[in-house]
């Protein structure tokens, strides 16, 4: 069923894409004489920041999940500008590469801020021929990871020799808030009772994970 599902998931995406196509911001919206090699270029996003390393003559490196390098050979079609529906199934089989666009590609129509996260790393910037050649080191197909590898991880290396991911650190935080806090350690507790008492499953373990688990919810928050 599932190969089926992922099938009539990239046909969608294969149309939509071409609309998608139709939208293409404009060339040259942006002015790359601001732009030096190995600045981190930083492109606010809905749900995300997506950011890249410049690497001189309108050429962004960056990390992206993509889909079709792993279901297509066709290197013109790969070529193309990252489209929404192409990055999502990436992030979802977690394929990505570190490709190469020009500035408007990497932009995808929004704005780009320059080495703003040298006002939050704590760690100086290295060179910016450093920069740049580790980018272009790094270049081709790699594994990706929302939490532990994405375009964030990668830039960080190249700029500051650190990867780590801001973003990241504070998804978890969120989501550890929301976990390890009073409110959900009585709402696990009342589920506990209530898979014992109305499902029957009474048994030495039950009653032992109904003590533990709220209890080391409740310790943590």
């Amino acid at each position: 069923m599932f190969p089926l599902q992922f099938l009539s998931c990239f046909f969608i995406a294969l149309t939509t894409d071409k609309n998608e196509e139709k939208k293409k911001p404009k060339q040259g919206k942006h002015d790359i004489s601001v732009f030096k090699r190995g600045d981190l270029l930083e492109v606010p996003r809905t749900l995300f920041t997506h950011f890249g390393i410049y690497l001189g003559n309108n050429r962004v490196a960056h990390l992206i999940p993509d889909i079709l390098p792993v279901i297509s050979a066709d290197k013109s079609a790969i070529a193309k500008m990252v489209t929404n529906n192409r990055l999502l199934l990436g992030v979802i089989t977690k394929q990505a590469s570190v490709r190469v666009d020009c500035v408007d590609d990497f932009a995808y129509g929004a704005e780009i801020l320059v080495n703003h996260m040298d006002k939050v790393c704590s760690r100086l910037p290295l060179d910016g021929e450093e920069v740049a050649r580790r980018a272009e080191k790094l270049l081709g197909s790699v594994e990706y990871s929302l939490l532990w590898y994405n375009c964030e991880h990668y830039v960080m290396y190249c700029r500051y020799g650190t990867s780590m991911s801001f973003q990241t650190y504070q998804f978890c935080k969120i989501v550890r808030k929301i976990v390890f806090s009073k409110t959900s350690s009585f709402l696990t507790l009342l589920l506990c009772l209530f898979t014992i008492v109305y499902l029957g499953c009474v048994s030495v373990y039950g009653i032992l994970l109904t003590a533990v688990i709220p209890f080391t919810i409740w310790m943590a928050s």
